[in-house]
């Protein structure tokens, strides 16, 4: 039995209860109890279909606890509490068959949809810095949540290898080399190439903010560049320089996220939308666009929301043309049922301007689409990072500062515990809210960590593998003692958490409960032995599906789960 199906039974009574069809099903609520000295779960089914039914909801509440008594055998008690609710305890079998199945049950939420997940969004000629590991982190997160509820997903980044930001990092490259010398670009290490490039970056903003030639200079770079690609320059002393320094990017793209473990499928790069957002916006100017001093603007006004520009005075295409392009090219080339788009939360109403838009002429595809804005992740002190202003941690250094305070900790900072420690410390927080990564908190062995966790799997593994070592034990009954019914409880609420994190995407659900569910377990094991009692075959089973629920959960957040520490 699943505990759908035992929803399933439970409703169809109620509804035959309170009358055929009059009992509004999407209001009934069928939940584990937060206590167990409540039972194991409750139905507020009386309260909601006592109008229905003409009576009052404790007489229909006892009236329906007749009926499961009667008809739902994996009921071990059914109890009317307060002014309708009906507690409901389940059989120790019952219970026992929900533990053992939970850490493989599955979701449908999303079955045989083609979803495309779009986060990280990290730019070429820009380095990776603290910020993309968070969205990177929570994306793939998002991404297996929705590969778990039956997602077809397909895993993608958007980034700008054209715009203001490689036309200020072009000016600053070419006065580095003193002017266009490609063949200088061979003195620059490999291992120094992506810092590199950050420094012209923020040499290149600081000119534009400051000198009004160097910010001509600097708009007629950005234009060059969008003719490189409209002429499919790649021959041009700076065309060389362009197309090298952006392959530099990718392939620093490609070794970190590869650290991460991140298998993004596809670089969407700006410069493969563009003109399909153009001239999609030009299409519809006079419709859902309109010029304005020489550009062309869509009025979010009439929608509660506010004006942006789509295409510049010069012709250009800005952001949100790209992004109209962006989501043009991802129906082209997936025909999702689904896109879902995480970026911080200061593209909000940005998001929701360039949605409307869409809106306008292509509804099925603004309304297939999900905006996630997730929180920033700050430095000490809670103050912003800005790559324009070189006030940024690279991505880098979150594992280099995490590894350290492993080995302050006086432990091996492999790449198991040193991304257990990250991962789990980004996506403990709801998706929404600022995160200010402490390191030495996010290491500790005591507290609510990744590391906690992985120490809190690898120390089961290791008790069943003492047991593995002492021969055969006897078969396991469905009689449970209360506190081993209590973690069996723990363990078999596992799938109706996965299932609603997997429904609001909120990863943060799942950490709860594993954090949750190792507490309960240590409780268990200091208060009842396990290797050597006489329940030993009951308390193994049990520290097996703990071991494999604590592996499944930390499998969906993207950390690792070793075997020995």
């Amino acid at each position: 039995m699943t505990i759908q199906e035992l929803k399933s039974q439970i409703i169809r009574i109620a509804d035959r209860v309170a009358g055929e069809g009059k009992l509004d099903v999407e209001r009934l609520d069928v939940s584990w109890a937060p206590d167990p000295a409540f039972g194991d779960f409750a139905t507020n089914a009386a309260l909601i279909g006592a109008r229905a039914a003409g009576k009052a909801p404790r007489e229909l509440a006892e009236e329906l606890a007749v009926q499961l008594r009667k008809h739902v055998p994996a009921l071990a008690r059914v109890e009317v509490a307060g002014p309708g609710f009906i507690n409901m305890t389940l059989q120790d079998g019952v219970l026992h068959e929900l533990a053992a199945g939970a850490a493989g049950s599955r979701s449908e939420a999303y079955g045989g949809q083609v979803v495309v997940a779009e986060y990280s969004d990290a730019n070429p000629f820009k380095v990776l810095h603290a910020g993309h590991v968070y969205t990177t982190v929570v994306g793939d997160a998002v991404a297996n949540l929705l590969e778990f509820g039956g997602g077809r997903v397909h895993r993608v980044n958007f980034g700008g290898d054209v715009g203001l930001h490689v036309g200020k990092t072009m000016w600053a490259i070419l006065q580095e080399l003193g002017g266009e010398h490609p063949e200088k670009l061979d003195a620059i290490p490999e291992d120094r190439r992506a810092e590199w490039m950050a420094a012209q970056y923020v040499k290149g903003n600081n000119a534009y903010e400051d000198d009004a030639d160097a910010r001509a200079a600097i708009q007629e770079f950005n234009a060059r560049v969008y003719r490189l690609h409209a002429e499919h320059d790649h021959d041009t002393p700076f065309a060389r320089i362009y197309w090298t320094c952006r392959q530099w990017s990718y392939e620093a793209f490609d070794a970190f996220y590869a650290r991460l473990g991140t298998k993004l499928e596809k670089y969407y790069p700006e410069s493969e939308v563009a003109d399909l957002g153009l001239a999609t916006v030009k299409e519809h100017t006079g419709s859902v666009f309109e010029e304005s001093d020489g550009a062309v603007v869509f009025r979010g006004e009439p929608y509660g929301l506010h004006t942006r520009v789509f295409i510049t005075r010069q012709g250009l295409p800005t952001y949100e043309a790209k992004d109209v392009g962006l989501i043009a090219q991802k129906e082209l080339d997936y025909h999702f049922d689904r896109s879902v788009i995480l970026t911080d939360y200061e593209q909000e109403e940005y998001m929701q301007v360039v949605l409307k838009a869409i809106e306008q002429f292509w509804p099925e595809l603004a309304h297939a689409t999900l905006h996630i804005p997730h929180g920033k992740l700050k430095l000490m002190g809670g103050r912003k990072m800005s790559s324009r202003k070189g006030n940024i941690v690279r991505a880098v250094e979150v594992l280099d500062i995490t590894a350290a305070a492993l080995r302050e900790a006086g432990r091996e900072p492999d790449d198991a515990a040193t991304l257990g420690a990250i991962k789990y410390a980004f996506l403990k927080t709801r998706i929404g809210g600022d995160v200010i990564y402490v390191p030495k908190e996010s290491i500790s062995l005591e507290g609510n960590s990744g590391p906690y966790l992985q120490y809190a799997h690898a120390r089961a593994r290791s008790i069943l593998a003492k047991a593995g070592e002492r021969g055969g034990s006897r078969p396991v009954t469905s009689r449970f003692e209360p506190a081993e019914r209590q973690l069996a409880r723990t363990i078999a609420q596992y799938a109706s958490v996965v299932q609603q994190a997997v429904e609001e995407l909120r990863p943060h659900y799942i950490c709860t409960y594993l954090y949750e569910l190792a507490q309960e377990f240590n409780r268990f094991y200091e208060g009842n032995r396990v290797i050597g009692d006489e329940r030993e075959a009951v308390r193994l089973e049990l520290a097996g599906l703990y071991a494999g629920t604590l592996k499944h959960g930390l499998g969906l957040l993207g950390i690792a789960a070793p075997e020995r520490l």
